[in-house]
Order: structure tokens, then sequence, then C-alpha cells
């Protein structure tokens, strides 16, 4: 490509050439990078606002586009050829490239910086993600944008022998058909990880803290490849002011409150801590008003800041947490299966006051959903679905379409269920579990975790094994003090709200007895080193085993019947080249069994699998048996039993099921000579033939033939 200005820069990565390339292109932007990965291109722009903005937090915008012409697609609805809002792939994408890079700017900043993430070129084989979140860290790098970079990301995938490094579309969908394997995505600085994204296949906890190291040094690697780039072409970062608490006002919230919040904040009672929380601000502000201070948003955050300071300190030196818990101990747990009848599975999980209530809904193959993407064109058989509304938290609030924190949680409860769901030919119903939290207070995906598994299994679902999840905190000094040198830390398990607001980590970790399933890690410091990683990993199968006796004790296993209220769904198989004779000229043989038996519908895949679907029993198997009949394949020699449905001159019509007959000539009816069909036969007998000819689809009978044996 040639472009103006250009400047390009490669480096040879896992079999395939990196490419970055930065020109005039976008040249409004603080910074524009195009970055290639085997035929895979896209461009990313860094833009930052001009002027600070009266808020409390860093307003950081990550927007990833997908664009159809990408993969050379037109798609959308016959009325709209154009992109809509992100795919759930494309909001997954986003989020991951957001949770990777926001750690590394400094939260005091106050100006909008937005990136966008443009696909412009898929090839179906390697995965954007690689290569976007690579040239996003490297657009921030150069940028005059103040961040504290690079970082990279690496795909690694391990099939039960070897660890392949970025593997290809159709590498990671062959190792996830396999037990014991995973495909994982690390991100960070080099020597710490800071974001994680793993589905497995009950893969080991061993194998995932071995993933962990190897990630480290195939970052390091792509990290010093962006420091010689930018030692070459970067800008110099902007000198931005960045929210600065007056020191007499952080003095006075001190002395004033330090010793007040060891009371407050450590409490079973969350309402009780918030009303005393809001009574010791009141007190700050009187108090701040008599010192002359009325800047209470300037007190607000100074509390927040003695807050994370009290919480971190107490959990690292006295491993005391705010609901006096020991830094491994679960929330008291609560499970119930069969909530309501008519609905085909459910239950209710509780952890503490987490509480997530998961249904269970099943259907027929031609409920799948049909999913057409830039990177994607198929059916999704099994779907998790993730509600979070306002109330959850006590609180009021919009309700409406799911936002990027619902897909993301639905997305990972997705990945840690979908690995014991059975295979279609198994078990060929669409599967669709919701999980709705009633009440919240930290790692309400996890609890979706659960109290699917339990939906799933009350719907008689028979997935391999039950999965649980369970999410991981942590405390390091950095946390609340970004100067410290100490490296004290301290891991601890069941995740609550309070620690979630306050703490370092938030580490979810799913899977079965005997492996892990899922994970996802998110920090708010720089990254964490292998030694942390694996106390994590070491508390989480602990909580695991806790949690998985928890659900069985609710329900041991999958049940054996289904609802009266799913349908009934027989499978059969034909050859491919018949399924133009059940569909019929226009759909017109395939409606016709479905109107005349009552059935719901009828699907058809392109192997010859007919899934026959319906509220009746007795009907689905008339509708089954009728299907087989009508692809059935007449061999010379068979022997028939049906019905004379018409007589003539020279013989008679046999119905043989399915919408099949068969002649009888008179001269097969019997030994000897027979002067009318009439003489021997009568409508609606019942007569047993042997088939003597087969021909373009016509099948002659001998009633004779019979009996000459």
């Amino acid at each position: 490509m040639n472009l103006k200005n250009k400047k390009e820069f490669s480096l040879p990565f896992a079999g395939r050439t990196i490419t970055m390339t930065v020109s005039d292109l976008a040249q409004q932007a603080n910074a524009a990078v195009m970055g290639q990965y085997g035929d895979t291109t896209v461009l990313v722009t860094t833009v930052m606002g001009k002027e600070d903005r009266a808020i409390d937090f860093f307003p950081l915008t990550v927007d990833y586009e997908e664009r159809f012409y990408a993969a050379g697609k037109i798609i959308g609805s016959r009325f709209v050829r154009r992109e809509g809002r992100p795919s759930t792939e494309g909001i997954l994408s986003g989020r991951l490239i957001d949770r990777t890079i926001r750690p590394l700017f400094n939260e005091r900043l106050r100006r909008d910086v937005q990136v966008v993430v443009t696909v412009l070129s898929y090839d179906e084989q390697n995965d954007p993600d690689f290569i976007a979140l690579l040239t996003t860290s490297l657009a921030l790098s150069i940028s005059d944008i103040p961040w504290a970079g690079p970082v990279a990301g690496v795909r690694l995938g391990y099939n039960k022998t070897e660890t392949i490094t970025n593997p290809t579309i159709a590498q990671t969908q062959e190792l996830l058909a396999q037990k014991g394997t995973c495909d994982s995505f690390f991100a960070g600085k080099g020597g710490s990880i800071n974001m994680i994204e793993l589905e497995g296949r009950e893969v080991s906890d061993e194998q995932v803290k071995l993933l962990f190291a190897e990630a480290q040094k195939h970052i390091a690697q792509l990290v010093a490849f962006q420091e010689t780039i930018r030692k070459e072409i970067g800008k110099e970062k902007t000198q931005v002011a960045l929210t600065q608490d007056d020191p007499k006002i952080v003095s006075m919230v001190r002395s004033f409150a330090y010793d007040t919040l060891q009371n407050i904040l450590y409490t079973t009672d969350r309402h009780k801590r918030d009303v005393d929380l809001q009574e010791l601000k009141t007190k700050l502000y009187e108090q701040g008003t008599s010192l002359g201070v009325e800047d209470t948003a300037a007190i607000d955050r100074a509390l927040e800041q003695i807050i994370n300071e009290v919480v971190h300190i107490n959990i690292i030196e006295k491993e005391r947490r705010p609901d006096g818990r020991k830094v491994d101990e679960i929330r008291p747990l609560f499970a119930e299966v069969g909530l309501l009848k008519r609905l085909h599975g459910s239950a209710v999980f509780f952890r503490g006051e987490t509480q997530s209530l998961a249904v269970t809904t099943l259907a027929a193959p031609g409920s799948e959903q049909l999913v057409e993407t830039m990177e994607t064109t198929g059916k999704r058989r099994f779907m998790v679905h993730y509600n979070f509304p306002p109330y959850s938290t006590g609180e009021v609030g919009r309700v409406g379409a799911p936002g990027r924190r619902e897909i993301g949680h639905g997305a990972l409860a997705e990945k840690a269920l979908r690995g014991v769901i059975p295979a279609k030919d198994e078990f060929p119903y669409t599967i669709r579990v919701v999980s709705e939290i009633v009440s919240s207070n930290g790692s309400s995906s996890m609890a979706s975790v659960c109290a699917g598994t339990l939906s799933l299994m009350d719907a008689g679902v028979p997935i391999e094994k039950p999965v649980a999840g369970i999410a991981l905190g942590l405390a390091t000094h950095q946390g609340y003090n970004t100067e410290s040198k100490d490296r004290a830390f301290k891991v601890f398990t069941d995740l609550q709200g309070f620690e979630d607001h306050y703490g370092d980590m938030d580490l979810k970790i799913a899977g079965t007895a005997d492996g892990v399933t899922a994970i996802q890690m998110d920090l708010k410091i720089d990254g964490i080193t292998d030694e942390i990683f694996a106390e994590g990993v070491r508390q989480a199968k602990g909580a695991r085993t806790t949690l998985l006796n928890v659900i069985q004790g609710t329900i041991p296993a999958p049940r054996t019947q289904l609802s009266p209220f799913a349908p009934v769904i027989t499978i059969i198989k034909i050859k491919p080249e018949q399924i133009g004779l059940v569909i019929g000229a226009g759909g017109k043989t395939i409606n016709g069994i479905i109107e005349e038996y009552g059935l719901e519908t009828i699907d058809i895949d392109d192997d010859g699998s007919v899934f026959v679907a319906g509220s009746d029993r007795t009907k689905v198997d008339a509708a089954v048996e009728y299907v087989k009949g009508l692809t059935k394949e007449f061999v010379i020699g068979e022997v028939v039993t049906g019905e004379v449905v018409r007589l003539l001159d020279f013989g008679a019509i046999v119905d043989l099921g399915g919408g099949k007959d068969g002649m009888v000539h008179i001269s097969e009816v019997k030994n000897g000579y027979v002067e009318k069909i009439t003489d021997v036969l009568k409508l609606h007998q019942q007569v047993t033939a042997k088939v003597i000819k087969v021909e373009e689809g016509k099948i002659g009978l001998s009633i004779k033939a019979m009996n000459n044996n």
C-alpha cells in the first residue's frame, strides 16, 4: 500500500508477519496506525479531547468497528445494507482492548480519550483481536496522549500435547472439540499480565498456570518491538493537568475519619455501612465548613482515598475483610430447582446477597439463532443471556436493551457452560439459558454459571458434568499507593461488591471437578505475577469443590424426563439426496406433514438429519413413520404389507405408507387365471406381497409369490 509519508515496521511472529504502518492516513487524530497480520488488517486511531471535564472518573471510550466489506460480505436486512449496532463478537473485542489498556492510564486524567478500531480486512484465519490490541497499544504509545504502555496480547491454544501460538480460526475450532484443551488470550506489559480470556474443555489448573508464564515471553517480545518504534517516531507526551487532592483536605479527612472507618467499614450489614458512611460524610462537610473548606467534592475524593487505603492495609496485613470472612471463605450458599412448573428448567442460586434466577428453555433446532457478522455466518444452538435490572442493587435506573456489561457477563457464562452441553445428535434441542440477577453484591456472572448449571439439570439437559464458578479478589500496596515498592499481596475468595470496588483484581474462574472451562481477569493495577495468579487458581479450585457439592446436593444429576411443556423431538436420518423429496416443491410436502400431524416444525440439516418436533409424542411418532415411509427405498425380494386403496381392471394399488404405493398386476394376485380382480381382492383389505420390480419410483408387487414360498 503506497501512502504519503509512510513508515513501515515488521516483525515475524508465530509463522506470520506483523506489519505496522504509520503515514498521513487519518492525520487529524493524535495518532493513527494500520496493523496487519496475515491478511487481517485494522486501522486504529486515538484522539484526546482538548479540555478537562468536570467529572469524577477518567472518560475512556473504545469503539470496535466491524466492516462487512472486510470479509467481502454485503449483509443486513434487504432494506438496510449497512452496519448497525456492533455484533456480540465486536462488543467483546472492544471490551478486551478496553480492559487491557485502561489500567495503564492515570485515573486522575479528566480528558476524553477515544480509541476507534476499524477492521479493514479479515482473512477468516487470523482473528482481529490480536492485531487490534497490538495496533491500539502502538497508536497510544507513539501519540502525545499520556499513557504508561505499551502492552500486547497473545492467543494461546493448547491441544493436550503442545501450545499453539496465535492459532488460526480453524485450529481453534479443532482443539476446542477435544477434552483437556483450551483457547486463551493473555495481555499485559512485559513481565506481568493484566487481562485474561480463556475458554477450556476441562483444561487442568497446572496447564493454565503454564500458559500464564508462556504468554509473558511472547508479550515481552511484542512490547520490545513497540518500544523500538516509539523511540524512532513517538511524540512527546502532552503535559495534562491531573485532578489533585488538596493535602490539607486529605489530612483533615484522615485525622477525622481514619479511626472511625475501622468500625464503619467492617460489618455484614451493607445497608448499615451505607448509612454510617453517609453520616460520616455529613460530619466531614460540617468539619470542613468550620475550617473554611466548602469543596464537598474534594472531601468525597479524599474519603474515597482513605477508605481504599484502609481496606487494602487491613486485608494485606491483618487478613481482615469488610464482612469478617477469612481470605478463602465463601459467603452462605443456597440453591433450589423446579421453581415454576411451566418452565422447562429453573433454579435459584444464592451466594450471600448475590442471587441468580436461571431459566432454561428448550426448543426445536429451527429456533437456533442465525448469526451473520463480519467474522461469522452460521447458527448458535446454545445461548446464555444475562440480565442485570437496577432493582438488583436497590437502585432506580433504565430498563432496556442489554449493555456491554450484560453482553460480556452472558458471554463468559456461556463459555463456562458450553463445553458440557451434549452434542446435537445426542440431544437435538436448541438451548437457551437466561440468568436474571435479582440481587447483586459481587460476582453475579459466576452465580449465573452455578444457577445455569442447576437449571440445565432441572430441564433434563444431559450435561456431562456440573460447572461452578467463583471470583477472586486481590489487595496490593500498589492498589492504594502506586509508588509503593512493597510487593506483599493477599488473594481472597468470593469477591463481594465492596471489595470489588476497592480491590485490585477481579479473577473469575469456572470449571468442573476435573478442570477449568472459563477464566476472565480484569485489573486496576498494571499487572500481576505468576505467584499471584497461581494463588488465585489454587483458591478457586477449593471453592469450586464447595460449590459443586452444593449443586449436586440440590440435584445430583440431570433429570431423566423432560418437562411435559418442552417439545418432543425425534431424529431420523435420510440420504442427503432425499431432502428435496421430504421438502417437496415449494415446501408443499413438509408443510403438509406438519399440518396433518399437528407438529411444531420439521427441521432438516444438510447431512440428512431430520428433526421432527411437536407437543404430542403419538403424533410425532406417526409423522416420523410417515417420513420413513416417504424416504424408504424398496428392493426386489422385500416383503411388504399394505392396504388395498384402488381396484382396477388390470390389478390393485396397495398403499405402502409415506405417500408411496405399489401395483399388484392381476396376473400376480394368485396362481391360476383371475377373471376379475374383485373376485380375489376388496377395497381396504390388508395384503402381504413381495416386491418384484423397482423402476423409476414405480414399485411392482406380487401376492402369489408369497404363496409360492
